[in-house]
């Protein structure tokens, strides 16, 4: 009963398609009514639940479709491909976007532990970077509490941070917990690696560089960074510059702008890598790109 209700909530603050912000900071609602392929984004840390229709992402090849059966964490930035290729106006995607503020997560991370008298569940087995989880009983009435505070803007202000630090626990406590632990707990050294990254696009950045933020050999930090993310650290920032490269010729970027911004300093090597990985040059992919806002 409480995800119908999420989703009438949702259908009413949303008739129309669109993606719209909410007055809570980081929560989003969003209806798509047309099919789109994947395309590159780039995601941040995020939980997406889907109340109808399908999602796509994939990571390195990996395709995580999702409904309304499961939510999708995101614990780190990460360059994917995603799209909505079954979304229609008889059957819409319909959904929210809640972002995770690290600290926050940090902080609520630790506690758990601590609660938990310092087992580390985090370290058993070794957690997808994108981690689908099913809509279990606290994360449901937890987004259901959260939504109904925006029919109220006394209660909003007064209870909103709470009702997304509860949001939070239930992610920690769920299914994807363990991936969530692993990026936001102690040790998270890959999370802030990537954080590093994405800061510093621009800039020539060497796998020793990385490893020496963290405090890693070249060694350990290329094992664990693979772990993490299931890419190389250098085929990531690669990922990392063309999707975000992609993203900025659609929003109308010249092809140059585009390659200078995200720290290629060589358009013919851009041009080649971005043809490698999308099978269109940038000029081609000028012409026919539209992503969608709710895709970024």
């Amino acid at each position: 009963m409480s995800k119908d209700q999420i989703k009438n909530l949702i259908e009413r603050r949303l008739p129309e398609a669109g993606l719209v912000d909410t007055a809570l900071k980081g929560v989003q609602l969003f209806r798509v009514t047309e099919a789109m392929p994947c395309v590159p984004a780039v995601y941040e840390p995020t939980v997406v639940a889907i109340l109808s229709g399908t999602k796509e992402a994939v990571l390195d090849g990996e395709h995580h479709v999702y409904g309304s059966d499961k939510y999708l964490l995101c614990p780190m930035t990460l360059p994917v491909e995603a799209g909505t290729p079954l979304a229609s106006k008889d059957d819409p995607l319909l959904g929210v976007v809640i972002a995770l503020e690290p600290r926050k997560m940090l902080e609520l991370t630790m506690e758990v532990e601590t609660a938990a008298g310092g087992n580390r569940q985090s370290r058993d087995g070794v957690p997808s970077a994108l981690a689908l989880a099913a809509w279990d009983t606290g994360f449901t009435q937890a987004l259901l509490r959260l939504l109904e505070l925006l029919d109220n803007p006394v209660d909003l202000e007064v209870l909103g941070q709470g009702r997304l630090r509860e949001l939070y626990y239930a992610v920690l406590r769920g299914e994807a917990g363990a991936a969530a632990r692993r990026a936001f707990g102690v040790g998270n050294e890959i999370a802030r690696t990537i954080d590093y990254l994405s800061n510093h696009l621009n800039e020539q950045v060497t796998i020793d560089d990385m490893a020496d933020h963290v405090g890693m050999s070249r060694a350990v930090f290329h094992r664990r960074f693979k772990e993490a993310t299931t890419m190389s650290p250098i085929q990531f920032v690669k990922s990392m510059r063309l999707n975000h490269a992609a993203m900025k010729i659609a929003e109308g970027k010249t092809v140059s702008e585009a390659a200078w911004d995200v720290g290629y300093q060589s358009s013919s090597q851009f041009s080649r890598e971005f043809k490698r990985m999308y099978g269109q040059s940038p000029r081609q992919w000028s012409n026919a790109a539209q992503v969608p806002q709710l895709l970024n």
